[in-house]
């Protein structure tokens, strides 16, 4: 059993890296802002150690740190990362100055793994699978603040010979996924037989399923003698159109609605190519991914299906 530390965990992927972890018995401290979001985490709070605190505010992270002396920390609080969180300066405190108190205050307290998220955006827009080692070009601020954080705890390791890790998500989607999102929000209308509104179908996106990124978080941090500041992909290595998407959506589902293309307008970070080059984290780690996308909509469709007071909040939240 390991002491965790867990920032991000009201967030859709450490709402799952929670469970993940408690399931495996480990005793798990969640640092949480105020204003933290409830719905995700409301049936577990009870077997976990809730702190409100603030990562701008140094001195406390460096003493909670001290006091919960964790073993594993595993660093998801982000912002901007959503169409919705623009507030530049709000990006800049969380992905980057957040990183750097937390990452301090446990390099002064020690620990055995430090694992932070970052993001496939750090490499921008490319014209083939992007390796760890291929040149940064964000393509938005939340992509530069990313890539700021990324290289801090990279040079952090490597000054201090301590293991952090990052790892590069691409797009993960699974249970507890924002209902804003496209896969959530196709979910709530395919159950109804509709569609949503769509852009181009063929937009492109590397899914990678949250059981798979669960999985790279546990295997970061138990896998010893890494580089020190090692980055590590992780997607699916599988690109798929949003024409696919609909394809699996409509025999998932038994869809008869007919997709209406383009009735959304395309975002910034829309792009025809979108895959990550994953054999980093394969011969390191020996992570695969074990889900094809047809396999984890599927696992995500039932998952609402058998949990009705979930999908009645999600149908609240989009409206249906």
């Amino acid at each position: 059993m390991k002491r965790v530390v867990i920032t991000g965990a009201s967030g859709f992927i450490g709402a799952n890296l929670t469970r993940s972890l408690l399931q495996d018995g480990h005793e798990v401290h969640l640092l949480m802002r105020e204003e933290y979001t409830h719905w995700r985490i409301e049936d577990i709070k009870k077997d976990v150690r809730i702190h409100i605190m603030n990562l701008n505010d140094k001195t406390e992270t460096e003493n909670l740190i001290k006091t919960i002396k964790p073993e594993w920390i595993f660093h998801l609080a982000a912002n901007g990362n959503y169409s919705w969180q623009n507030n530049l300066e709000k990006i800049i405190q969380t992905n980057i100055l957040e990183t750097i108190n937390l990452v301090e205050a446990c390099l002064n307290a020690g620990f055995e793994a430090f694992v932070n998220t970052g993001s496939s955006s750090e490499y921008g827009f490319k014209d083939h699978p992007p390796s760890e080692y291929d040149w940064l070009e964000p393509n938005s601020y939340y992509a530069v603040a990313k890539a700021s954080a990324t290289l801090f705890c990279r040079y952090s390791a490597q000054k201090n010979r301590a293991n952090i890790s990052t790892l590069r998500l691409y797009a993960v989607y699974g249970p507890y996924e924002d209902p804003r999102r496209l896969l959530p929000t196709l979910i709530i209308k395919g159950l109804k037989g509709l569609f949503p509104p769509l852009v181009n179908q063929n937009i492109v996106r590397d899914f990678v399923y949250i059981d798979d990124v669960i999985d790279a978080y546990q295997f970061a941090a138990k896998k010893s003698g890494q580089e020190y500041g090692a980055v590590y992909n992780v997607g699916s290595g599988v690109q798929t159109t949003l024409q696919n998407v609909i394809e699996v959506a409509k025999q998932v589902m038994k869809i008869t609605d007919v997709p209406h293309w383009g009735s959304m307008s395309d975002r910034d970070w829309d792009t025809s190519i979108w895959i990550a080059d994953n054999q980093e984290i394969k011969s390191k780690l020996g992570w695969r991914p074990k889900y094809s996308f047809e396999n984890g909509f599927h696992k995500m469709v039932n998952w609402f299906c058998n949990n009705p007071s979930i999908l009645e909040y999600y149908r609240n939240q989009i409206d249906i």
